[in-house]
């Protein structure tokens, strides 16, 4: 094995780490009780990601400051792909029905699929697009109970909904064009996103605080998981490691948080779930189909 493929198997590895942490998105949320308003639980989870990564800086013995000077392009993506997806979703949701825009926000990770291909050294393959495409299906199955239909009149919030797509993927993909910046910068991204997601929760929200020890627990546990590691652990893997089948694999974090809440006793076992579950693992084995590697490297297949 090559060193260079075994730095791409490494950050893959990596970079599934955040998959496993999104899974875990909505217990954290069902722990909150849902009472935060979204700008203002925005503000505190990257706060307490920023002062994670501060940890972090604190035990090298630096407080991070030279990580503050990176390209305009870094700070860009990084911001841009934080506050701008979150954004756009939160707004998404006042302006169409929950199950739809989540069906279109999740588009992320077919869009890398494809975006993917148009970065230097990479070519389309087949076998990818196929993967995403039926774990996608898998996806529709899992959040799409409920669903009304698309209609014109929320038009705006699927427009949004659209929008969170394609600035996720285009921020997984477009961070390998800096994949020479410390994966340490994206405490400052979360640092001004915590910013801008304040300035808006002080404009549009009226200040809930957590009144439980649960609610506390579930917003540190955002803060620390889903929010704080899982986009640091993101950023390192889609620089350095196989993007197209992180993208694929993404779509399993949906599934991973109905069994979490199954685990918790939130939540049913049901065939639709293994439904679900089938297509979202097969899509993800007919992405990976060299069975003598796991994780292969794009320029290696």
């Amino acid at each position: 094995m090559s060193l260079a493929f075994s730095q791409v198997q490494r950050a893959t590895y990596i970079g599934s780490i955040s998959i496993i942490l999104w899974g875990a998105l909505a217990l954290f949320t069902r722990l909150t009780d849902g009472k935060i308003p979204p700008f203002q639980m925005m503000a505190m989870t990257f706060s307490i990601a920023f002062v994670l990564m501060s940890l972090r800086w604190w035990c090298q013995g630096h407080l991070g400051l030279r990580h503050l000077r990176q390209p305009k392009l870094a700070w860009i993506l990084g911001v841009g792909g934080y506050f701008g997806y979150h954004f756009c979703y939160f707004v998404a949701m006042t302006k169409a029905p929950a199950v739809e825009v989540s069906l279109l926000a999740y588009l992320w990770p077919l869009l890398i699929v494809l975006f993917a291909a148009l970065l230097p050294g990479e070519h389309f393959r087949l076998k990818y697009l196929l993967g995403a495409l039926i774990a996608l299906f898998g996806c529709a199955i899992l959040i799409g109970k409920g669903s009304v239909g698309f209609r014109s009149e929320y038009l705006a919030g699927y427009l949004l909904a659209l929008a969170c797509a394609f600035i996720w993927s285009g921020y997984s993909v477009a961070s390998r064009l800096v994949s020479a910046v410390p994966t340490d910068a994206a405490g400052w991204f979360c640092a001004v996103t915590a910013i801008l997601a304040l300035i808006c929760h002080l404009a549009w929200e009226t200040t809930v605080w957590p009144n439980t020890g649960m609610q506390w627990m579930g917003i540190l546990g955002l803060g620390l998981g889903p929010v704080g590691i899982a986009f640091f652990t993101w950023d390192y893997g889609v620089k350095h490691g196989n993007l197209p089948l992180l993208g694929i694999l993404a779509y399993a974090a949906p599934l991973i948080s109905v069994l979490l809440l199954i685990a918790a006793g939130e939540a049913q076992l049901s065939w639709t779930l293994l439904l679900a579950c089938t297509a979202i693992v097969s899509g993800s084995a007919l992405a990976g189909v060299n069975w003598k590697v796991l994780f292969l490297s794009p320029k290696s297949t």
